[in-house]
């Protein structure tokens, strides 16, 4: 296990993925700073000659287990430019005592929006109908093979009731009068945590929610009780005519099960952000489907959100390198 950090001069810090200018130089003015973003050809041989003695790390969206920790002996810290922390050996940076911080809190209602876009685009057939007129075949009013469904009084059922989840309830509770069911795999009291929502909101059993949803919309972090959670028989469950959304990770959704419930089940439509192989492959089905409206995992991805995460994930790192408490560690 790693000693204790102590506050040191110059530590050297390894960015794994770009950062904003401003804050790649709060990083130089305090310390040495190799940036090297592994993804990419050209620089994946300086980060792998950089992690012998990086003390601290930060970027996103790369693996980080066990291996490759074992080429950081020096590693004190992991600040992600993310709220989730599923790329990351949980249990491999324990054994080592090293901190990972991420950035919850900055992108809440950004992909709130992002995910409540997906409702709207996939129940009013917004990309189909764009590319309609964008394609000149728009000359004269459309018909009911092109005619999409209401959101509003629609009941939303959200899987997972964290602060993102408690956003997009309020968009649809109190923006479009939709009735809303959650389920959370640890009791929320409404009351005190979320007193807007009460009445509006009601938690309810997974089977229920998906039995009884119009919209169901996954906002859950994944992890071994989350991964593959939706196959087969929950999409079975879910009523006909049902709207599938998932803001949340790729790998929560069984995408043979779900292509089957699109094609031969009672599925309307889906609106992924988030996909198990990304990018998504040519040879995906997901990504022409014309029951699928697909994002390249914008959840949080506008100009003001991105850069508060880097600021976050900067000050993040800054404080623990200097042996003071982060603003958010995992």
């Amino acid at each position: 296990m790693n000693t204790p950090m102590l506050p040191s001069a110059r530590q050297k810090v390894l960015v794994f993925r770009e950062l904003p200018p401003d804050q790649l130089a709060r990083l130089q003015a305090q310390h040495e700073v190799v940036v090297a973003n592994p993804r990419v050809p050209e620089q994946a041989a300086a980060f792998y000659a950089a992690l012998p003695t990086a003390q601290g790390l930060i970027g996103s969206s790369f693996p980080i287990g066990a291996e490759l920790l074992a080429e950081a002996p020096q590693l004190q810290v992991i600040s992600s430019i993310s709220v989730g922390v599923d790329n990351y050996d949980l249990a491999a940076l324990a054994a080592r005592g090293i901190i990972l911080c991420h950035t919850p809190g900055v992108l809440t209602e950004t992909t709130a929006d992002t995910i409540f876009s997906l409702i709207m685009a996939s129940s009013r057939r917004l990309v189909t109908l764009a590319n309609h007129v964008r394609e000149g075949h728009w000359t004269k009013n459309i018909g009911e093979d092109l005619f999409g469904w209401d959101v509003h009084g629609k009941t939303l059922g959200i899987l997972g009731f964290g602060r993102i989840g408690q956003a997009v309830a309020r968009r649809a509770a109190l923006g479009f009068g939709m009735p809303v069911l959650f389920h959370n795999r640890s009791p929320i009291d409404l009351a005190t945590q979320v007193p807007d929502l009460l009445g509006k909101a009601i938690a309810t059993s997974l089977e229920d929610l998906l039995q009884r949803a119009d919209i169901v919309a996954a906002v859950l972090p994944l992890s071994q009780e989350t991964r593959g959670l939706l196959g087969g028989r929950e999409f079975g469950l879910m009523k006909p005519g049902a709207i599938f959304i998932n803001g949340a990770r790729g790998a929560i959704v069984q995408e043979d099960a779900l292509l089957h419930a699109l094609d031969h089940g009672t599925l309307r439509a889906a609106g992924l952000d988030v996909f198990a192989t990304e990018p998504l492959p040519q040879s995906s089905a997901l990504r022409t489907h014309p029951k699928v409206t697909a994002l390249p995992h914008i959840g949080s991805a506008t100009f003001e959100t991105r850069h508060a995460m880097a600021v976050m994930a900067t000050s993040n790192l800054l404080l623990a390198l200097d042996g003071n408490k982060p603003l958010a560690a995992y």
